[in-house]
């Protein structure tokens, strides 16, 4: 029953039939099905989702409600998962936004979305952000690091104004400094001395994974 119950999981995630996907999981909890195995499956199953997406296999609607379909049922196994590790189920804790001048969001919350997915708590702050603003909330919520996007060329300035400013204000080394977008490269992400970049969802979960654990274990 454990793995009938995991494969309709799956399925009704990845189909986005999110009214299902709690019911079965509500179910599933309640059987004292085996959550860690559950979850394997479905990150497996949702980075594919996410590589049908970038490959233009299936379209940003459809991978949304993949994605809030898996948060539905995050919320069902999180306390759960708690309970019986006795610790916080969260990887870290992530500010992110679009920088000053720039109102582009689609790219910002898919990865919001993927960060939410996979553990992290996620804080997005929306779009056209002061630089000074993202430091303040990274301050407020105690975060592990500040992720930027900019959607053009005339914005990207913004992301290695925040770095300087947080460089002026000693907090450098508090948080992690990660950029993204569509006009963003590696060359960029090193010139405005970020701690790394990615041009892909999926890329921003792996980078910021890696720099909380380097963070964690320092």
């Amino acid at each position: 029953m454990n793995d009938e119950q995991i494969r309709t999981l799956v399925q009704t995630v990845v189909d986005g039939e999110t009214d299902a996907a709690v019911k079965t999981a509500e179910e599933f909890v309640h059987a004292n099905g085996d959550i860690d195995l559950a979850l394997k499956k479905l990150t497996e199953e949702m980075k594919g989702v996410g590589d049908r997406f970038e490959q233009l296999e299936i379209f940003l609607p459809e991978m949304m409600a993949s994605a809030d379909a898996m948060k539905a049922i995050m919320k069902i196994f999180l306390p759960k998962l708690k309970e019986s590790t006795g610790v916080d189920a969260s990887k870290g804790r992530i500010v992110i936004g679009t920088v000053a001048g720039d109102q582009h969001e689609i790219g910002k919350d898919i990865v919001s979305v993927m960060l939410e997915i996979f553990g992290f708590t996620v804080y997005n702050i929306g779009t056209d952000v002061d630089p000074l603003e993202f430091i303040k909330r990274a301050d407020e919520v105690g975060a592990d690091g500040i992720a930027m996007s900019s959607l053009m060329t005339t914005t990207m300035a913004g992301q290695r104004e925040v770095i300087e400013i947080m460089k002026e204000k000693g907090v450098r080394d508090k948080y992690f400094a990660i950029v993204g977008g569509a006009p963003v490269t590696p060359e960029w992400a090193e010139e405005i001395g970020a701690d790394g970049y990615s041009d892909t969802a999926f890329g921003a979960v792996k980078l910021v994974a890696r720099l909380v654990e380097e963070r964690r274990t320092k």
